[in-house]
């Protein structure tokens, strides 16, 4: 997994992710239909009102590779929303993933499975971010600018989880992977967040966890026409959210089109409860570690599914601020610690 430092203005962060690609020698070969060019540029107008620091910083990433700014932007506000000719885009829609917090022994602790095909693994980033008048934060990402789950400074997680939309419901917006950079950078509690989130126009179905080093977490589900806000069971004074590949509210189930073409959601999700009443009684950060290695029940076992796997999984300590990731699936890769975040005397 690549580990970057950007910092600076927006373009400067650009301009340097540029200079990595050119580096890696990695190429975009972007054929966007005409359903995809439209709803790009639309929502690249979107984007820039909202949050233009993102647009200078796509304009830092194409300037620095020669490449035409609005074709690239629009081909990243497509990405886990309308990317639906997977044999012709990188990187294709993201189908697995489980995301996680939990309150308990005094731990706030966050996990995931990021689970992707397999051809992404390489090319996955984790990006530390120190931009100008905004946040520092991690950004865990299969593309890059916007990603799949991150922490920032003041101990708020934010992570999303793709849900499938027929193409016919997708609206100009923000993709779920801008969203959660877009609240990594400005929020600093789940509270923030939730306010902001529901300001934001939103592309396509997807699920947003959230969590702080407060104790505060909760998933908001997120359609184009409707948003709602799903708060933690309660198990005593302990609790847990957890958000998987499908809506779990009633009320918001009717908006999933995945047709059970979900990686076993409701298994991974109920695994999740599961482990979380019955089996953790121990080093609460150790637990979701094995959780995540599938020691509890099923979660990265896709041994039969040969283009999909979990490309990395992470935990995060919301207060002491430690990361630890796999690069690579849980159960044949260890968990490495990541401090970068944290306050060195």
């Amino acid at each position: 997994m690549h580990k970057i430092r950007l910092a600076g203005s927006h373009y400067e962060m650009g301009v340097e992710l540029g200079k990595f690609f050119l580096r890696e020698q990695v190429t975009f070969p972007i054929h966007l239909d005409q359903f995809q060019i439209e709803h790009g540029r639309r929502s690249e107008k979107i984007l820039r009102e909202i949050f233009p620091q993102a647009c200078r910083e796509i304009q830092g990433v194409s300037d620095t590779l020669g490449l035409d700014y609005l074709t690239f932007a629009s081909w990243m506000l497509c990405m886990g929303c309308c990317m639906y000719n997977l044999e012709r885009n990188i990187p294709g829609e993201v189908r697995g993933c489980t995301a996680f917090a939990c309150c308990k022994e005094g731990k706030r602790i966050y996990g995931r499975n990021n689970d992707l095909p397999p051809y992404l693994r390489e090319g996955c980033k984790s990006e530390w971010y120190i931009p100008e008048n905004g946040n520092e934060f991690i950004l865990n990402t299969s593309s890059f600018i916007n990603g799949e789950e991150g922490l920032n400074e003041h101990g708020l997680a934010v992570a999303m989880t793709f849900v499938m939309t027929g193409l016919d419901k997708i609206r100009p917006g923000l993709n779920s992977c801008f969203l959660v950079r877009y609240l990594l950078e400005k929020a600093d509690t789940v509270g923030k967040a939730i306010a902001l989130l529901m300001d934001l126009p939103v592309a396509s179905n997807c699920n947003i966890l959230l969590a702080d080093s407060g104790g505060d977490m909760a998933v908001v589900e997120c359609t184009p026409f409707q948003k709602k806000v799903r708060n933690a069971r309660g198990y005593g004074e302990e609790k847990l959210i957890c958000t998987v590949n499908s809506f779990t509210s009633p009320e918001m189930r009717p908006y999933d089109d995945s047709r059970g073409n979900d990686y076993d959601s409701e298994k991974r999700y109920q695994v999740v409860l599961d482990a979380f009443a019955d089996r953790f009684q121990g080093d609460v950060a150790e637990d979701v570690k094995a959780l995540l290695r599938g020691e509890y029940g099923f979660m990265c076992q896709y041994d039969r599914e040969p283009d999909f796997e979990t490309v990395w999984s992470s935990v995060f300590d919301l207060e002491s601020l430690r990361i630890f990731q796999t690069e690579g699936d849980p159960r044949k890769y260890p968990f490495a610690l990541d401090d970068r975040l944290c306050r060195h005397p």
